[in-house]
């Protein structure tokens, strides 16, 4: 397993912009992807965009497209969100997670072994 730590989340106001960052440490497999979920109180946890470490593909949920972007810098070993257009209903804890290997794209949490802390994003309304 890896050793995830996320950091960026804040308070933004709607219609701007935040970047999430995910420093990976440890051993990441070439089959292995990363993924951005999200937790809002109250709520299940939900997909946000995931990125294939080997080729840089990516996958992104219907809620984000077009306003966010999953990237990765594999020199830093870091996986970025950005957020742009951000809206109150993106407001939610913000976990970065990651899985050795499995079909794709993914489309729930299942399979991701290894989970940072979350970071917080608030978009007043």
């Amino acid at each position: 397993q890896v050793q995830l730590v996320e950091s960026g989340g804040g308070l933004v106001q709607a219609g701007g912009s935040l970047r999430l960052s995910c420093t990976v440490s440890g051993r990441i497999l070439s089959s292995a992807f990363m993924g951005w979920f999200r937790q809002a109180p109250g709520k299940e946890r939900e997909f946000v965009a995931a990125i294939l470490w080997r080729t840089g593909s990516t996958s992104h949920a219907d809620s984000v497209k077009g306003r966010f972007t999953i990237s990765r810098d594999n020199a830093k070993n870091t996986v970025y969100l950005q957020m742009n257009g951000l809206k109150p209903e993106d407001t939610a804890v913000y976990y970065c997670a990651a899985k050795d290997s499995g079909s794709w794209p993914p489309t729930s949490d299942r399979g991701f072994g290894s989970w940072g802390q979350g970071t917080q994003v608030t978009v007043p309304s």
